[in-house]
């Protein structure tokens, strides 16, 4: 369904393709980076956020609602016990209806990313020695 393709040779820079599509990730200066691109929960929150606007906006085109402008911003956070949160704000720039709010509001839990994270997915890692060859 999806996939991506990143090689590192030193460093905390990443190259990351995606499809036809280059990304960049790496840390804040402040964590040892250079800064060039998003940090990982960034990009987490990222593919949230899309995913978020993309959901929302396929819905109101079948109903042919006017969102206007779709404006999502998230935040990770870990408090001192170790729980972990992501707090999601959505804001549209069209007048909606209290009713068209509330069904936006249950079409947010229900798109595709928000699912995978509440769910959590099984990750299986296998680690080789062998030679890969080089992003194209």
């Amino acid at each position: 369904m999806a996939s991506v393709h990143l090689q590192s040779t030193s460093g905390f820079a990443q190259q990351i393709q995606a499809r036809s599509h280059q990304l960049r990730a790496d840390e804040p200066l402040s964590n040892g980076g250079t800064d060039s691109g998003p940090a990982p929960y960034e990009l987490l929150l990222a593919g949230l956020a899309a995913c978020t606007s993309l959901t929302l906006r396929m819905y109101a085109d079948r109903k042919q609602w006017d969102l206007g402008l779709i404006d999502v911003r998230l935040r990770f956070s870990r408090d001192e016990q170790g729980q972990e949160k992501i707090d999601r704000t959505v804001a549209f720039g069209a007048q909606l209806s209290p009713e068209q709010i509330s069904r936006l509001a249950e079409i947010c839990e229900k798109t595709p990313v928000t699912k995978t994270v509440r769910r959590g997915t099984e990750i299986v890692t296998t680690l080789s020695q062998a030679k890969l060859d080089s992003c194209s």
